[in-house]
This record gives structure tokens, sequence and C-alpha cells, in this order.
């Protein structure tokens, strides 16, 4: 297969980005309804219509100044589907359950993606022009999936994986722990800029990598 054009890479880029970005929005929505807090269904939030759930900037600008510059990572966020813990039984607990659906949904987008990059190989160069497509797409859902999965499993608040944390700590720890939260941003910029995002995730990720290319027959 040949080397794609920018043009090219934006269109096989952009629905499994949309898709990785809305229906991870929509488990945590799905997951808090079934702990008790309908405040996502309310709102109509619990749709995979993407125009419902895009922030203009983390859903598309971010991702498409990373593709374009060529960072290594793409990633990007919807608008937060809304969550009220006060509807949980056990508040923190519960939150780290619905925190936990978004990088799981991530994994099984990957999964799906890997199939669709499966059924591309097998078709082969017989069928080019409908095996190029599923391929060069597949390898694209796998990699923001598995990107946007390990990024929001780092203890950066507000990231799932700090509320995944805070579910594990003593009450009042927790409480101190998640008064970070509006440094977070700031620090995963940091991260990303200095590079040190790469030299963290670089190892889990090739390994990850490794796994569904290999499903995906890659």
């Amino acid at each position: 297969m040949g080397e794609l054009s920018l043009v090219q890479r934006i269109v096989v880029w952009i629905l499994p980005v949309v898709f990785a970005i809305t229906v991870h929005e929509v488990a945590h929505g799905w997951v808090a309804k079934q702990y008790g807090d309908k405040t996502a269904a309310r709102l109509g939030r619990l749709t995979l219509n993407p125009f419902k759930h895009i922030d203009w900037f983390g859903t598309i600008i971010l991702p498409g100044l990373l593709l374009v510059t060529g960072t290594g990572f793409i990633f990007g966020w919807a608008k937060p589907v809304p969550v009220d813990a006060r509807n949980f039984k056990r508040p923190l607990k519960d939150m780290a359950v619905v925190a936990v659906a978004g990088p799981v949904s991530n994994l099984l987008m990957a999964t799906a993606w890997a199939l669709i990059a499966r059924v591309g190989v097998t078709l082969g160069a017989g069928l080019k022009e409908i095996s190029e497509p599923l391929i060069y797409m597949g390898v694209a859902g796998i990699s923001i999936n598995l990107v946007l999965a390990m990024i929001n499993l780092l203890p950066i608040p507000p990231l799932d994986g700090s509320r995944i944390l805070t579910g594990l700590l003593p009450s009042h720890w927790a409480w101190q722990y998640n008064r970070l939260e509006r440094y977070g941003f700031i620090i995963l910029l940091v991260l990303l800029y200095t590079k040190m995002l790469n030299v963290i995730l670089e190892y889990p990720l090739f390994i990850a990598q490794k796994v569904f290319f290999s499903m995906a027959g890659l």
C-alpha cells in the first residue's frame, strides 16, 4: 500500500476519531444510568449522533493539528457527558465504574476496527479499491482507540484514571487529590509538549498495538 496524502489521511482518520471520542462519552452516560443517574439521558446525550457531543477544539481542531504536525499521538475529547454522582448509592465507587466504561469502550472499538482491517487483509490485492480503505481505516481505528484508552487511564484529574484512583482512596485523600483537577489540562499539555507523554505511553502502546495488529492480520 502506498503513502497517503494529507487529504487522504484526514478522510481515513475522521470517522475513527469522531466515533472513538463519541462512543467513549456515551459509554460513561450509559453506565451512569445503570447506576441510577439519568442526567445524560434527560439531556439527550445517550446518542451516537456526533453533533450532540462534538467539542470543536477537542474533537476537530486538536486531532487535526496533531495529525497534520505528526506529533506521534492523535487524541482529543468530546463535550463531557454530565454525570451527577449524588444519584449514586456509593458515589466514589460508582463513579470509578462509570470512569472505567470510557477506556473499556475504546478497547472494544479497537477490537471492532481490528476485525474490519482483517476483512481488508482477507480480501487482499484482488479487491484493492475495497481492501485498502478497510485496512487504512482499521489501522486508524485501532491507533486512536488505544491512545484514547491509555491517555484516559493516566491518573491526572479529570481523566478517567483519576476517577478510578479516587474510588480506591480514602475519602479525605480522594478530596485532596481531586483538587489537582484545575491543573489537569495544563499538566497534560506539558507532558505532550515535552514529549514525556510519548515516553510514558510508548512501551504499553507498542505492546497493545502488537496485539491488535496481530488480530487484524497485519
